[in-house]
């Protein structure tokens, strides 16, 4: 079977294309309006909400970046996928049911929707659409670069496109995507969640069984190679040290709340009260789904060490690499689809958030409302894909620090404005402004510049602490906000 190992990996993966089309063509026919395209008609069951919610969180970001991260940097990573479950608590507790109830309360599309509907201020609306475009931008690359990775390393094993460049793959990929995202919008991403979350449930799974067999020692002979070879990588810090590793953990904990692609899909459940399903289901099955992320970086890292693999040309090929060459073909067939899935279905979900801002959100801002909005919605989709893909190309970065950019941008801008102004009624509009533009500046400042931060202190674990700062001070020393009687009413609920 060995020698049907490529053509079997690509069998798996051109039906899952194929099924990314039929999927689309299906969806095209549920979606009638843009509050199907954007909120799937706010009927998502507990299963689907659930597995929509843990698989956007690990994606291209976790199966591509978290495996070359772990390959980079050893144990650091942990402390980025291990405080995600932290967040998941977060997010369902302080925000599921005030945020449903707050969507259904002023019919609302989008997330900047309901912040204005909290705050009673367009320009908090225009400034949350501002920084959702920003971190898409970070993350959407993400899942392109992510896709045409490992595309790339497919392809480049096959004799006819031995010489395919990333370019071309990007090309491929955005080209499926577009044609997928275009058709389906959010439905057709929430659907395709339920299949891959339980495909790569079960085969991150096996996934880690043939980690633990590489070596008959198992992970303690792992362990014991990569402790030789690179000592620091296998410590408690890894090699980012302590600082780092404890940035992550407030960024990837505490920020876990401020992903719009998350908080989003918790204003499509069926029912207020699925809240308390949604959560557990979540929990387990990105517990399983991130065994593949610790365990094949680690397992590349000792092969690469003990001279049973040569050394990788980019970190990011860590996963693609050991699936390739040394798990069973079909598992890796499948674990490759699925892995396409998640990718597939994340990246609508960041198209679908970020058109909602041009689309949607910016235009409510300035009192006008597109004429044929889900034709324009749908455009700008395109748009939005043509220039993530140039920035995924020229930005020079990993897979995982891409979306550690954007999840970082992500939560310094709505944490302080949505996980505690929606719990804090003494919140005012001015501090969320506030607190969103100093994140913005920090964080695109530090990038654009190429800012050194000291002892590896995360860009969005510093702007995440001002922004903190700022929207909880300035609101203490401003007036007392007045509420809409039903907001009001919710936030105590």
């Amino acid at each position: 079977m060995e020698e049907l190992r490529n053509p079997i990996i690509l069998s798996f993966v051109g039906l899952y294309m194929l099924l990314c089309i039929v999927v689309g063509i299906w969806a095209l026919k549920r979606t009638k309006s843009t509050h199907d395209f954007f909120m799937a008609g706010r009927n998502l069951g507990v299963m689907v909400t659930a597995f929509a919610i843990f698989s956007s969180t690990l994606s291209g970001f976790g199966f591509v970046g978290g495996p070359g991260l772990v390959y980079r940097l050893g144990m650091s990573s942990v402390w980025m996928f291990v405080c995600a479950i932290m967040g998941f608590n977060l997010s369902t507790i302080l925000l599921a049911k005030r945020i449903r109830l707050l969507a259904e309360l002023g019919e609302c599309i989008s997330l900047p929707d309901v912040v204005a509907l909290r705050y009673g201020k367009h320009s908090t609306r225009l400034l949350v659409a501002v920084a959702i475009l920003m971190g898409v931008l970070g993350y959407l690359a993400t899942q392109i670069l992510a896709m045409a990775v490992v595309l790339q390393d497919m392809l480049s094993k096959t004799e006819l496109l031995a010489a395919i460049s990333l370019e071309m793959c990007v090309l491929i990929s955005c080209s499926i995507l577009v044609f997928y995202s275009v058709t389906g919008g959010i439905v057709a991403s929430v659907y395709t969640d339920l299949f891959q979350g339980g495909v790569m449930i079960v085969a991150a799974f096996f996934v880690f069984l043939t980690v633990l067999n590489t070596y008959d020692g198992g992970f303690l002979e792992i362990s014991q190679i990569i402790r030789e070879g690179d000592p620091e990588a296998i410590g408690p810090w890894g090699t980012l040290g302590m600082i780092g590793c404890l940035s992550w953990f407030f960024v990837f904990g505490l920020g876990a709340s401020g992903q719009p692609h998350v908080i989003t899909k918790m204003m499509m459940n069926r029912k207020v009260s699925d809240a308390r399903f949604i959560l557990p289901v979540s929990i387990v099955g990105y517990f399983f789904s991130a065994l593949l992320w610790i365990g094949i970086g680690l397992a590349m890292r000792a092969l690469v060490l003990s001279g049973h693999h040569p050394e990788l040309l980019s970190a990011d090929a860590a996963a693609p690499a050991f699936l390739q060459e040394y798990a069973h073909p079909i598992l890796a067939g499948i674990v490759f689809a699925a892995l396409f899935a998640a990718i597939m279905s994340t990246a609508d979900a960041f198209l679908n958030i970020g058109t909602a801002a041009i689309m949607h959100d910016i235009p409510k801002t300035m009192g006008r409302k597109i004429k044929n909005e889900l034709f324009w919605a749908r455009t700008t989709t395109v748009l939005i894909t043509i220039f993530a893909a140039i920035f995924a190309l020229y930005s020079g970065d990993l897979v995982a620090i891409l979306g550690a950019f954007g999840w970082g941008t992500f939560a310094a801008a709505i944490v302080p404005v949505v996980t505690i102004g929606f719990n804090w009624k003494r919140g005012t509009f001015m501090a969320a402004n506030v607190a969103i533009i100093a994140s913005l500046s920090i964080n695109f400042i530090v990038k654009i510049f190429k800012i050194q931060i000291p002892y590896n202190f995360d860009l969005g674990a510093l702007s995440l602490l001002i922004s903190i700062t700022l929207f909880v001070g300035i609101s203490l020393m401003s007036k007392p906000p007045i509420l809409d009687p039903d907001v009001e009413r919710v936030m105590d609920m």
